[in-house]
C-alpha cells in the first residue's frame, strides 16, 4: 500500500463485532479473564491497550518498520531507548539536538552512569574519532533541532555497522513521509508524536519504530516496565491526526518554502537555515535521502536578543509558542526557550545564538503568514 492508503488503515481494521470504521477508545484498564494464566490477549492497559496497539501498528507501518512503540512523550521514548544500556555504557550523540534531549542526557542518565559525547554528526570523521571501546550507539536528529542540519543516514548506517553500534535518529522534523531512516540502515526511529503525527497540538505523545528484534524486545519490556504510554484517548488522537499526514505535509513544505525564498531576500535576515533552499549547504544530501523538505525554518536577524524578542512579540498569526508540527504557525527564540537548558556557553559555540529564531510553518494561507512576518521583521 501507498503511504497515504497506510496512514488511514494500517492497523484500522472495521472493529469485528459492530463493523466500526474508526477504532473505539478502549477506555479500561484491566480485563476480565476466563481463568487464570487465560486472557484474550490483554490483561493490563500499561502492558497492552487495543487503541494503542492500533497506533503503534500504523506508526510502524508508516515508517516501514516491523514494530512500533507508543509513549506518554517524545521525551519518554527518548528515555526508554537509553534502558538499553548499562552503567559505564558511552553513547554519541549529535550536537544539535532538541534542548529537552540534551538535558536528559546530561542531567539524568549521565549522573546514573551513561556516558556521553556530542559531535557534529554531519561529519562521519568525528563520530569514528569519538568512538571508545564502550560506545553502544550513535544518536542524532536530522534535519536537526534547531539548525536544521542534515546527516548522512547511509554513511552513518555504514559506519556504525563497521564498529557493531545500534543506531537511533529522531525523525520528528521530518516525519515518516518525508524521511523514513530504517529504510536507510538506521536501527532505531524516535518521534515526538505531539508534532507531525497528531499534528494539531491537541495531544502529547512519543513513539519507537525498529526492525531490530533485540532491541525491540528490550525496549518492549522496557515500554511496561517503565510505563511511560499514552492513555487509550490520547492514542486515539494521534491516530486521528495520523490520516491526514500526507496532505498536511504537502501544505506545510508549500508554505514554508515560500517563507524560506522571502527571509532569504530580506534585508533585516543575515542567513536563512533551511534545507529545501538550493542555497542550503545541506540541500543536495537532503534531496538524495528524503522525499520533501519539511516546515521547520530557522535564521538570523541582523541584530541581537532586543530584536529577536521584539520579531517574536510582534507576529499576529505565528503564536509565540514552543513546539512545532501542528497545523497552527508557531515563532520562538531557540536560545530562550527550547534550548535554555542547555548551557549559554555551550549554545553559542554551537551557533544558537541571540539573534536566532524558529519558525514552524503551518497549513493557513501563505498570503497572511507573509504578510504577519513582513510585519513583524518591519517591528525595529
Amino acid at each position: 500500500m501507498k503511504f497515504e492508503t497506510l496512514a488511514i488503515h494500517a492497523g484500522q481494521a472495521p472493529e469485528p463485532q459492530t463493523g466500526a470504521i474508526v477504532v473505539p477508545i478502549y477506555q479500561t484498564a484491566t480485563y476480565a479473564q476466563p481463568a487464570i494464566g487465560e486472557h484474550k490477549g490483554y490483561e493490563y492497559s500499561r502492558t497492552h491497550n487495543p487503541t494503542r496497539k492500533a497506533l503503534e501498528e500504523c506508526l510502524a507501518a508508516l515508517e516501514n518498520g516491523k514494530y512500533g512503540l507508543a509513549f506518554a512523550s517524545g521525551m519518554a521514548a527518548t528515555s526508554t531507548t537509553m534502558a538499553l544500556f548499562n552503567k559505564g555504557d558511552h553513547i554519541i550523540c549529535g550536537d544539535d539536538v532538541y534542548g529537552g534531549t540534551y538535558r536528559v542526557f546530561e542531567e539524568v542518565f549521565r549522573p546514573w552512569g551513561l556516558d556521553f559525547s556530542f559531535v557534529d554528526t554531519t561529519d562521519l570523521a568525528q563520530i569514528e574519532k569519538a568512538i571508545k571501546p564502550t560506545t553502544k550507539m550513535v544518536w542524532l536528529e536530522t534535519p536537526s533541532n534547531p539548525l536544521l542540519k542534515v546527516t548522512d543516514l547511509r554513511g552513518i548506517a555504514a559506519l556504525t555497522r563497521k564498529h557493531g553500534l545500534l543506531t537511533a535518529v529522531d525523525n520528528t522534523f521530518a516525519s515518516p513521509y518525508f524521511q523514513r531512516p530504517l529504510e536507510l540502515g538506521i536501527d532505531i526511529v524516535v518521534h515526538s508524536t505531539t508534532k507531525f503525527l497528531g499534528g494539531h497540538s491537541d495531544t502529547v505523545g512519543g513513539a519507537i519504530v525498529t526492525s531490530h528484534q533485540q532491541a525491540f524486545e528490550r525496549l518492549s519490556f522496557s515500554q511496561n516496565a517503565i510505563g511511560a504510554i499514552p492513555g487509550p484517548f490520547d492514542s486515539w488522537i494521534t491516530l486521528r491526526g495520523l490520516k491526514t499526514l500526507a496532505i498536511r505535509m504537502k501544505a506545510h513544505e508549500a508554505n514554508a518554502i515560500a517563507i524560506a525564498q522571502y527571509l532569504s531576500k530580506h534585508k533585516r535576515v543575515t542567513k536563512v537555515l533551511y534545507p529545501g533552499l538550493p542555497s542550503d549547504q545541506y540541500h543536495a544530501l537532503a534531496k538524495a535521502q528524503m522525499s520533501g523538505f519539511g516546515s521547520l525554518i530557522s535564521f538570523y536577524l541582523d541584530g541581537g536578543e532586543k530584536e529577536a524578542r521584539k520579531v517574536c512579540a510582534s507576529t499576529k498569526v505565528f503564536a509565540l509558542a514552543e513546539s512545532l508540527g501542528g497545523v497552527e504557525s508557531l515563532i520562538e527564540h531557540p536560545g530562550l526557550m527550547t534550548h535554555a537548558s542547555i548551557p549559554k556557553e555551550i549554545r553559542e559555540a554551537r551557533g544558537l545564538g541571540d539573534s536566532l529564531i524558529r519558525l514552524s510553518v503551518g497549513i493557513e494561507h501563505i498570503d497572511d503568514l507573509t504578510a504577519d512576518i513582513e510585519g513583524a521583521l518591519a517591528s525595529y
